[in-house]
């Protein structure tokens, strides 16, 4: 990919995490402080573990593609453990994956361009890896707000007005 494949790739994806970064914190706003432990199955992350994973996963993408380099970030754990309430989680995307957006954003052509090995599965620009963070984001999300009206709260409009919104 050239760097100017790149830009265009990566000025795209930047203004879709834009929108769903703001989507992401209305779900997450959403969900009932009394509410945290829910979960649809044994299998199924609680209410709590997905609103930690959003967190941590959506800035440890960002802070990958900004570092040029896919790796495990050790922090990950004392990350997540400080975020108990909604409010918390919100409050930590809205500094973690917001300092990390900026990060991206500046980011150069060429540093878009570069290839990241991700964990020995896949190689592919650091624009592409924007991409992964938005599909993985979206998904993570999406389970979330299926939890919201099992756990008596009400499901914001995500791509439009919701049945809870109007």
């Amino acid at each position: 990919m050239t760097p100017q494949q790149a830009r265009a790739i990566g000025d795209f994806l930047t203004a879709e995490i834009e929108g769903e970064m703001k989507t992401t914190l209305r779900v997450i706003e959403h969900v009932p402080d009394g509410k945290l432990d829910y979960t649809p199955d044994s299998k199924s992350a609680t209410a709590l573990g997905l609103i930690r994973h959003l967190v941590v996963v959506d800035a440890w993408f960002l802070n990958c593609v900004a570092n040029g380099a896919v790796a495990p970030d050790a922090n990950d754990k004392a990350l997540a453990d400080g975020i108990m309430t909604p409010a918390d989680g919100a409050a930590r995307y809205r500094e973690l994956v917001g300092a990390a957006f900026g990060r991206v954003c500046a980011l150069s052509d060429e540093q878009l361009a570069t290839e990241l090995d991700f964990f020995g599965m896949m190689k592919l620009p650091a624009a592409g890896l924007l991409g992964m963070m938005l599909k993985h984001s979206i998904h993570h999300r999406g389970q979330l707000s299926a939890y919201l009206r099992a756990m008596g709260g009400k499901v914001p409009g995500i791509y439009g007005p919701s049945g809870d919104s109007q």
